[in-house]
């Protein structure tokens, strides 16, 4: 089974830095294998505090549904299939997350690893994880 390697991850980091550097969002950036272990982790001058765990918390989530978290978002609604999801699920200290800023890393149509973003708005978060994502896709 593929997974994120470190290099890999650092690639990804250094990509999602420099969007969120040009978004001017300082932020926490968390890197995960397909194990949703945490491979790489930077967090940028200025980002809050509280974006280290929630940047963690977005790439657990994505890696465990595959799917980017502004869209697991939209599941968890008030009359959605899966509403109180966040709520519903801990496991190591990790919840899921339902604003954008996590996105599964695809290489070759095979979900490897995930990536979370923390420090910006969820849509600034999203499109600096998606950055960092797109690098490990070409």
């Amino acid at each position: 089974m593929n997974t994120v390697s470190h290099q890999m991850a650092e690639k990804a980091i250094a990509a999602a830095i420099a969007k969120a550097t040009s978004l001017g969002a300082p932020s926490s950036i968390a890197v995960i294998d397909h194990g949703r272990e945490l491979v790489a982790f930077a967090r940028m001058d200025g980002a809050l505090l509280a974006s280290v765990v929630i940047s963690q918390s977005k790439a657990y989530t994505a890696r465990s549904l595959n799917s980017a978290t502004k869209d697991v978002g939209t599941w968890a609604q008030p009359g959605s299939p899966l509403y109180g999801l966040e709520s519903a699920h801990m496991s190591a200290g990790k919840g899921l997350i339902i604003f954008g800023g996590g996105v599964p890393i695809t290489v070759n149509g095979e979900v490897i690893g995930a990536i979370g973003v923390a420090g910006g708005s969820p849509d600034q978060d999203h499109e600096v994880a998606a950055a960092g994502a797109a690098a490990l896709e070409k």
